[in-house]
């Protein structure tokens, strides 16, 4: 019997992450770095906690770049950078983003400021970033879009309605692009439950493992967790796109 031929994995040469200076996103950055991309750390405001991630990954080349995600001038002058220096781009992972808690029930607390800021940041600012980088992405190797999610678009709970808002969004416009930019950029959404990150303002370990104690996989989800499966769709999931990916300990079911 003949050996099976495994074909090449999709190993991106350049990639870029927002929101890459904490996180799911300097986890993305080291999975990355380590399989041997040059690393784009893509940040808002802490410049000196995304230098950190640079200095700590492996390989040689990486750099760290501001990117505010809700300003399209930034995201513009970002777009031109990376062409200056790499001229494509091979994966864009969108993990930048922001809430505020304010729960369900309180719709008064739930502002129009609130609500604005919060889909503008997460789901007008992963596509201001896709609408910036597609030349470069298109002339990329097997090149992917990862837009980092979360299950409440699916389940209706998060840290406030608008982020649940924002979110099914970020889902559907990743269905929508996929049918747009095929055949030569993949889409997909990794969509986590709680990560034991700072992400949400006021949320305690113990807060999330209470929850993880309540789903089928009793484990509350790590960084790692999450950029695994964003590396699994950049890198394994050539044949795929267009499909949302739970990374959530089985809470959808």
């Amino acid at each position: 019997m003949s050996a099976i031929e495994i074909p090449a994995l999709a190993i991106p040469k350049v990639a870029l992450i927002t929101g890459g200076s904490s996180g799911i996103g300097k986890a993305t950055a080291a999975r990355l770095a380590a399989l041997g991309a040059t690393v784009v750390v893509g940040y808002n405001s802490r410049s000196a906690a995304a230098q950190e991630v640079v200095d700590g990954l492996q390989g040689s080349g990486h750099i760290a770049m501001r990117i505010a995600i809700d300003d399209p001038a930034s995201i513009t002058q970002a777009a031109q950078a990376v062409n200056e220096r790499f001229g494509a781009l091979d994966a864009l992972v969108n993990s930048g983003g922001m809430t505020t808690p304010v729960p369900a029930n309180e719709l008064d607390k739930l502002t129009d400021d609130i609500f604005d800021r919060t889909v503008t940041v997460n789901l007008r600012g992963p596509f201001a970033m896709v609408r910036a980088f597609r030349p470069l992405l298109e002339r990329g190797n097997g090149a992917a879009v990862v837009n980092v999610s979360s299950i409440a678009a699916r389940t209706g709970m998060g840290s406030s309605l608008a982020y649940v808002a924002a979110k099914a969004g970020v889902d559907a416009l990743t269905v929508g692009l996929a049918k747009v930019l095929a055949p030569k950029v993949r889409m997909f959404s990794v969509s986590p439950a709680g990560v034991d990150t700072d992400f949400v303002p006021g949320r305690t370990r113990e807060q999330l493992q209470k929850i993880a104690d309540r789903l089928p996989l009793a484990h509350v989800t790590m960084p790692d967790d999450v950029a695994r499966a964003v590396i699994a769709c950049i890198v394994n999931l050539t044949s795929s796109t267009g499909i949302v990916v739970p990374v959530d300990e089985g809470r959808h079911l």
